[in-house]
């Protein structure tokens, strides 16, 4: 969302989420692309939209709002033959006892988030690009405790296959099916081929469904602006590499377009 919103000339210091608002259109555009590519599963264009993100831009007063809206757009875009996730990314502060921010603030704001998406109208929730396991578990909390819906947590890694903070694959991977995630995933930070090593190390150490939106290889700054190299082909060779691994849920994060995904289609 962020990668094809920014190739449609929205500025980097812009809030994405409150494009909702603003732009609805332009969100629908980008929705509508991956629609047409063949896409089963569209995200909410809400990975910021917690009180904490949007404060930075002065529109902590609009999480419900923001969320909402962000959830219609995508479920407008999916019709009734699409699943809708809503996004949920970090809340980009430290949680104690590291930072400030006490765990019930934090699972408060997720709350927040969630609430609004399933009134939106979203299938599931998407956690995503956490790199703070006690964060993603706040986050988890949070769904479970505003109803029903299905929960993907994915975390983000280093090339090491472990977190910033220090988890490896099998201690997250183990910590969060005692938990209860529905899926648990990897996203972002790195491209396809780490992302499937890091996988594999998973799936030995658990037996709940699992996820995979790699990033479209590491970005390279061409002329001040974040390309993402991987081409399509390469990403659809390994879709087929993550299915054969046991993952069920297939996408990709930052760089992925529509034409990534027509080719892992």
């Amino acid at each position: 969302m962020g990668t094809m919103l920014y190739a449609k000339g929205v500025s980097l210091n812009r809030c994405f989420d409150e494009l909702n608002l603003v732009s609805p259109q332009l969100v629908k555009e980008v929705h509508m692309g991956y629609v047409k590519a063949g896409a089963e599963l569209l995200e909410t264009n809400t990975f910021g939209a917690n009180r904490f993100r949007l404060a930075k831009f002065d529109l902590a007063d609009k999480v419900r709002e923001i969320n909402l809206a962000g959830a219609r757009l995508a479920r407008e875009s999916a019709g009734e033959d699409l699943y809708v996730a809503g996004s949920i990314g970090p809340l980009g502060l430290r949680l104690e006892p590291l930072g400030s921010t006490s765990l019930v603030e934090a699972r408060s704001a997720f709350r927040e988030q969630v609430e609004a998406l399933a009134a939106g109208g979203v299938d599931l929730i998407v956690v995503e690009t956490m790199m703070d396991l006690e964060e993603a578990h706040q986050a988890l909390l949070a769904v479970r405790e505003a109803g029903s819906l299905p929960v993907v947590v994915q975390m983000t890694v280093q090339e090491d296959g472990n977190t910033l903070s220090g988890a490896s694959p099998e201690d997250f991977t183990r910590q969060l099916d005692a938990w209860g995630a529905d899926v648990i995933g990897i996203n972002c930070g790195i491209g396809p081929a780490t992302v499937l090593e890091v996988l594999e190390r998973m799936a030995a150490v658990t037996t709940k469904k699992l996820s995979a939106q790699p990033n479209a290889g590491v970005p390279r700054s061409v002329e001040g602006r974040n390309i993402y190299l991987c081409s399509p082909e390469y990403m659809s060779n390994y879709a087929r590499e993550f299915v054969a691994a046991g993952v069920i849920v297939v996408g990709g994060c930052c760089g992925t377009t529509p034409e990534h995904i027509a080719a892992m289609k």
